[in-house]
Order: C-alpha cells, then sequence, then structure tokens
C-alpha cells in the first residue's frame, strides 16, 4: 500500500513534480508505480531515467518486484531495458551519462517521463525531454514525475525551480504565449509543484528497519542535514559547508552571512567587481570594506535571463557599462564615492580588436585585472566566512533583491569530481569568480570556522512527533 505522502504525490494534476528531499520517504518506488498508472493502453510508452547505466540497476531489481506482482504476464527485455505489459504498453529505462546522450531520444516520444535523482542532470537535459512528452494515442495523459535528494551537479537548478519558488505544495504556473500561422497569439501554460519527502513520512520502513533513523544521524553534519531533514542548503559535495542564512540573525549579524542592509559609513573603501557574460549570465558586484577588513557584498548587478538559471540576457558589453554607471549614479551608498573596478583578466584581450575593457571605458566605467588564481581565491571565501566565537564572520551580504542571485548560487556550488580541490565550472559559478576577484584584492590570513552551538530545542518542527519517537535514543 502506498505512504501518505506518496499518494499525495500520485493525486497531484500539474505537468511537472518533484518529489524530494530526504532519505528514505519511497521516491524511487513511487516513480516505478506511477509509471503503471496507464499500462492497459495498448499504445503507451513511459520511460525512466537515471544518469548512468550502472545507477539504473537498483531501480530495474525494485521493478522486478512491483511490475510482476502487479503483471505476472508482463516480461522485461534485458538487451532493451523496456518492460512489455499485457497490453502491449512499454515502459523503458533510459540513461543520459553525457550531455550528448540525450539525443539519443530525437523522434521518440512517452507519455510518462520519470527521473530518479534529478540532481544528478542538467537542467539543459531535463527540459530537453519536454519536447519527448507527447502522447502516443488518444485518452493519455502526458505528464513528468521527478524525484532526489539535495546534492550534485544539478543542486542548485531544481532547488531554484522545484524547492525555492513557492511553499511545498504550492501549484506554480508558467504562462507564455505562441504565434499562430494566422498572425494570432496562443497563451499556454505549464504548471509544476513540489512534494517534499523524508524517512518520517515511511512508516512501513520505520517498522521493517528501525535503526535507519540512526543511520542517518551518524552521518557528518552536512550529509545528516540533507538526508534526514530534507535541508536544500546542506548536502554532500558542498564546497561552502560554513555558508548560513538565518534570517533570525540578520540584524545581530552573528551565525549568519546574510544581512539587512544600512548605510555605509563614509571612510570605509568601496568596489566593484565584474564577470563578464553574454550568452551566459555576466555579474558584477559591489562591496564594501570596514575598518577592521570585513567585507560587505551591499548589491548586484546579474544578467542571467528571468526564470531560466544560467542563461544570460545577450547584452553587449556597452549596454551592460550603462547599467553600471546608472546604479552608481542613483544608489545612496555609492553615489558619488570614489570606487575602483577589479574584473576577469580576459576582458583585456585585445586579440580579435577592441577588448571589452576598452568598450567600458568609453562609458566611463573602468577596470583592472583581477587575481585570477582559482583556489588560491576559494580560500579566501572559506578564510572570511569562518565564523569565530562571537558567531561573527567576515563576509556579509545585504538581504537586497540585487543580491538574491548570490544567495542562491553560492551555498548550491558543489566540487569538480576530477579537480577535487576546485568548484565545478559547469555549475552557474559566474557570482562565485566575480566575486573572487574581489576578494583577492582584499586578501586575509586563514581563519578556522567556529561550529554554532546546538540550540536546546531542535528548530525543525517538520514530523518532530515522530522524529521524537524513533530519535529521543541518538538526542539523549
Amino acid at each position: 500500500m502506498p505512504q501518505p505522502t506518496q499518494v499525495l504525490m500520485m493525486s497531484r494534476p500539474e505537468f511537472e513534480a518533484f518529489y524530494g528531499g530526504a532519505a528514505g520517504g519511497g521516491k524511487s518506488d513511487f516513480l516505478l508505480v506511477e509509471a503503471m498508472r496507464q499500462v492497459d493502453v495498448p499504445y503507451y510508452q513511459g520511460i525512466i531515467f537515471r544518469k548512468t547505466v550502472p545507477e539504473l540497476a537498483d531501480l530495474i531489481s525494485r521493478s522486478q518486484i512491483l511490475y510482476k506482482a502487479a503483471y505476472p504476464r508482463a516480461k522485461y527485455n534485458i538487451t532493451k531495458m523496456v518492460w512489455t505489459f499485457p497490453s502491449g504498453a512499454k515502459i523503458y529505462f533510459g540513461h543520459m551519462q553525457h550531455a550528448k546522450d540525450m539525443l539519443k531520444y530525437q523522434g521518440r516520444h512517452f507519455d510518462y517521463i520519470g527521473f530518479d535523482e534529478l540532481t544528478h542532470f542538467t537542467e539543459e537535459e531535463y527540459l530537453y525531454l519536454f519536447s519527448r512528452c507527447r502522447s502516443s494515442g488518444p485518452g493519455l495523459r502526458n505528464y513528468i514525475r521527478s524525484t532526489g535528494n539535495p546534492g550534485g551537479l544539478g543542486h542548485a537548478w531544481v532547488k531554484a525551480r522545484f524547492v525555492s519558488v513557492a511553499k511545498p505544495g504550492t501549484k506554480v504556473v508558467k504562462e507564455t504565449s505562441v504565434d499562430l500561422p494566422d498572425g494570432t497569439k496562443l497563451k499556454v501554460f505549464r504548471d509544476r509543484v513540489f512534494i517534499p519527502s523524508s524517512v518520517y513520512d515511511n512508516q512501513a520502513l520505520l517498522r521493517n528497519s528501525p535503526d535507519y533513523v540512526a543511520n542517518l544521524a551518524m552521518l557528518p553534519e552536512a550529509e545528516k542535514r540533507a538526508l534526514l531533514y530534507g535541508d536544500w542548503d546542506s548536502f554532500s559535495g558542498q564546497v561552502f559547508t560554513e555558508w548560513r542564512n538565518d534570517p533570525e540573525n540578520y540584524d545581530t549579524q552573528q551565525w549568519t552571512h546574510v544581512i539587512n542592509p544600512f548605510r555605509i559609513p563614509s571612510g570605509w573603501i568601496i568596489g566593484r567587481s565584474y564577470d563578464f557574460g553574454y550568452a551566459k549570465p555576466f555579474s558584477v558586484g559591489w562591496y564594501a570594506v570596514d575598518y577592521s577588513g570585513c567585507v560587505y557584498r551591499i548589491r548586484g548587478l546579474y544578467g542571467c535571463k528571468p526564470g531560466e538559471a544560467n542563461t544570460g540576457i545577450m547584452v553587449d558589453p556597452a549596454e551592460q557599462a550603462r547599467q553600471i554607471r546608472q546604479i552608481e549614479e542613483t544608489d545612496e551608498n555609492l553615489k558619488g564615492r570614489k570606487i575602483v573596478g577589479i574584473a576577469d583578466p580576459s576582458i583585456f584581450d585585445v586579440s580579435r580588436g577592441d577588448s571589452i575593457a576598452d568598450i567600458m571605458a568609453r562609458q566611463g566605467v573602468y577596470w583592472s585585472p583581477g587575481d585570477n588564481h582559482r583556489i588560491a581565491g576559494k580560500m579566501q571565501y572559506h578564510y572570511r566566512m569562518a565564523f569565530g566565537k562571537d558567531g561573527r564572520s567576515m563576509f556579509y551580504v545585504f538581504n537586497v533583491d540585487s543580491n538574491r542571485d548570490f544567495i542562491r548560487t553560492i551555498p548550491s556550488l558543489v566540487y569538480d569530481e576530477k579537480n577535487v580541490e576546485d568548484v565545478d565550472t559547469k555549475q552557474e559559478d559566474h557570482i562565485y569568480d566575480e566575486c573572487r576577484y574581489f576578494l583577492m584584492e582584499h586578501i586575509i590570513a586563514r581563519r578556522e570556522n567556529v561550529v554554532e552551538p546546538p540550540p536546546l530545542d531542535d528548530p525543525l518542527d517538520l514530523h518532530k512527533e515522530e522524529r521524537e519517537k524513533y530519535y529521543r535514543v541518538i538526542r539523549i
């Protein structure tokens, strides 16, 4: 029998639904069973993806139990990785280990598309399959379902698309229009929803394996917060584990990196930094440095297409410079101040004519080449984000709209699988690079991070009674 949250997921009418968060919520079983919803229709076709072929093994093994129990005469073809049901309907298993693999599905169509561990996929791979989700015949429903935990290469875009956009269970509708051949416009929409899950939702698992919660509780802090509590700001592979965003501490500036804005004193240093982008986002950040050397990111300008992570707005350097000047002429913390600009050294390249720096200089925006040493720059982030015993760091971000993409992208960065000391550059790392140039202009010595003392009471209220029941011994 399905668990209550599985029933909730199976009742959702939206085109997209993401079921995820903590470990043990019965996500994979849901994905497999949901694929069977329409197998009595002969021309139905569904597909379930994992990133690589070896990762499909557990799904396929579990399908042998579930599918055979429901349809004893269903047959599985090992070579083609497809189940064929008595009606003739089919459920495939697929993978996209490399970006080019998504083209293997060009020309195919599926009524149901499932992604297991969606955070292992890129947004481009996910969205491409939208074009493959169409009806195989009359009377069939077409939709996409996904599951996943915090972490992985796709953490940032999955969080932005499903988790951060609205409260769990809230339908999000995106409307657009298409031009018809007769010149009229047709309004179309797609809707999506996020349904969180945790081990406390899976009472069958807790009955069969009562020690599983203890296993999760013994994980390192980042993994524990992600897999036991479904915390999307803490996960395995996260680069900046020091990052904290606690609204209750915005005024005290203790144990948080995001704080309420304030008027910058006249004696503080003001500077800006820049990372160029056109098809990808460009990023500009304005910073203040106080008398102790603490850096405050007071505002930003991010050239990202609304609603599409890591997609540039294709604005030329001259227009970017005009926008920078407009901000500096109107912002109360910037106008009339001496501002020194630091930028990616590549914008000074003149091998193909005027450099980007030259183009912007003609608009009255000037830059100096920054230090692009990647590992040293990353370490400056760590040193500044570290909290002292007083709960204060050497780096803060103003809680303003122009900084929302900094707050979104920086805590989501993960390490490169090959260059394990560096940030994975396939992510949305433009703000990270831009800020790195500024920090390298204001380097500080190594600082050890002091972990925030645990609260006397567990602040996570989700499933509190169930958690107390299975977690009491560990807490003692």
